[in-house]
């Protein structure tokens, strides 16, 4: 279940849909995952899906922004374009970057941000570690933080953050994931590895 504040109104509805998928159980990814593995990011235009909430008492609220007004200085698009871009859509990249190389995992990023989605598919014997500053993140982020005074801590828990997808593979095959990644339309940066811990992620300041 998922709560959407101040978006809806008495009376409205929120229609959505989903699909159920099966995997052999020897097929299951998160269950190659070990130490060495290298991890990629799969490059997020901006929000997504999260985060609206807090980025609208920032910047609305808090700053008293207009979505009319330039994104930024110097933008030359409104806010209200930048908060809606649309979602990058992975799954073709994901299915052409699986049949490349060996991936041992995936981590969407949505809700929980980039730690709290990468610690699902760890193991409780290892840990993930994230590098922020490797890959480009979206202004708007910035924007955001600076707007409502939010914590990094914060940020990195509501927040995509420019990574809407992680792949966990083997050391060998990063140049291979990237190349197909990057075929594929998005881009893609190395920006972590997993090692032995206790089924956390960590993000380390750049």
């Amino acid at each position: 279940m998922s709560e959407h504040p101040d978006l809806m109104s008495a009376g409205e509805f929120d229609l959505v849909g989903f699909a159920v998928g099966i995997v052999e159980r020897s097929k299951i990814l998160p269950q190659r995952v070990a130490a060495g593995d290298q991890i990629i990011g799969f490059a997020s235009p901006g929000l997504r899906s999260n985060g609206y909430s807090l980025a609208r008492r920032a910047l609305l609220d808090r700053a008293g922004r207009s979505l009319q007004s330039p994104a930024w200085s110097g933008a030359h698009h409104s806010l209200g374009e930048e908060l809606l871009r649309p979602s990058a859509i992975y799954a073709p990249a994901m299915s052409a970057l699986n049949r490349r190389v060996d991936v041992h995992a995936f981590a969407h990023v949505t809700g929980g941000g980039i730690g709290g989605n990468l610690e699902r598919v760890l193991p409780s014997s290892l840990d993930g570690v994230i590098r922020r500053g490797v890959w480009d993140e979206p202004r708007i982020f910035a924007e955001v933080q600076a707007a409502g005074d939010i914590s990094d801590d914060e940020m990195q828990r509501t927040f995509n953050l420019g990574l809407g997808m992680l792949a966990v593979l083997p050391a060998g095959e990063v140049e291979a994931a990237l190349d197909s990644v990057r075929a594929s339309g998005h881009q893609a940066w190395l920006v972590g590895e997993i090692v032995n811990g206790s089924g956390r992620a960590h993000i380390t300041s750049p």
